[in-house]
């Protein structure tokens, strides 16, 4: 998932200048925006796979192509953010080209796997690294998040479910830093336990009434985990230390959200900040079920 969040931020900062422009102004091509959109997007890509290539994979041993099996790993917390890194990237990607004036069909099919291209890539560079390999697993999420983007592009010409991101210290980095993070802004890229990623959906846009829920309105259904200090099972103890024993649990969310594109501002630099933040579930109250602890009740929950 660090790999993922790294390349998904380098394509927004790279991409994410078409979202401050007038989108609505796609009736014809505008080849200067076609061109600029395309190189953008081929600077990201090969900006973003050549510097994780020297800042990731560089230091670390090369060997032959080769296959690793991790589903069970993180108990699946990482493959859902696979979901989440190909769903956003696909959309930042398709609004570029919606704005260059490319068709609704072609931008969504270019934009929308952009993403999975991009990830593919970065799992074939896993494949040929020792400490890694190429995982089917999460070539199937990558698939799957861009499935999501592009089937509700292609059938309701809109994102009537999206795919979000929150973040919460978990007290289980403390005990294996060196794989969960030492400090805050390392745990947030690397701690699956402070990781939860969700299903925003927008009941308005399902309701042939559009006065029953306000536009901006979403329910939002959650998944996270918590109790790991390990990839696969928890170590009884790290570098000579003993560590707590914690149960590896599954956790299930229940809340509100914001769609923050439903927004109107005529504020070009405000639109932008909206569209990248409405990756991040905003709080709010929530409910939690997991096997543990049964339900519980979060004032607010981030």
């Amino acid at each position: 998932m660090l790999k993922n969040l790294l390349i998904l931020l380098f394509a927004f900062s790279i991409l994410g200048v078409s979202f401050g422009q007038d989108q609505q102004d796609t009736t014809q091509i505008r080849k200067g925006r076609l061109i600029g959109v395309s190189a953008l997007a081929g600077t990201a890509y090969i900006g973003g796979i050549t510097g994780l290539y020297y800042l990731w994979y560089k230091d670390y041993d090369q060997s032959k192509f080769h296959l690793i099996n991790d589903n069970k790993a993180w108990l699946q917390v990482d493959k859902v953010g696979h979901s989440f890194s190909a769903y956003q990237m696909g959309r930042v990607a398709f609004t570029g080209f919606r704005w260059a004036g490319l068709d609704e069909k072609k931008s969504v099919w270019i934009g929308g796997t952009y993403g999975f291209v991009f990830l593919t890539t970065v799992e074939v560079f896993d494949g040929l690294s020792t400490n890694w390999g190429f995982s089917w697993g999460d070539v199937i999420a990558n698939a799957a998040g861009t499935g999501l983007f592009i089937g509700q592009q292609l059938g309701w010409k809109e994102q009537r479910i999206q795919v979000k991101f929150s973040y919460s210290p978990s007290k289980y980095a403390q005990y294996n830093p060196d794989l969960l993070g030492s400090k805050h802004t390392e745990r947030f890229l690397k701690d699956y336990n402070a990781q939860t990623y969700w299903l925003s959906i927008n009941p308005q846009s399902f309701s042939s009434s559009r006065k029953i829920f306000p536009k901006w309105l979403n329910f939002a259904v959650g998944y996270g985990a918590k109790g790991m200090t390990g990839t696969y099972y928890n170590p009884e103890e790290i570098d000579g230390e003993t560590i707590p024993c914690f149960n590896r649990t599954r956790q299930f969310y229940l809340s509100l959200d914001l769609d923050l594109t439903k927004i109107k501002t005529r504020s070009e630099f405000l639109r932008l900040v909206l569209e990248v933040a409405n990756m991040v579930k905003i709080p709010f109250p929530t409910l939690e079920y997991n096997s543990e602890d049964g339900v519980e009740f979060h004032a607010i929950y981030f």
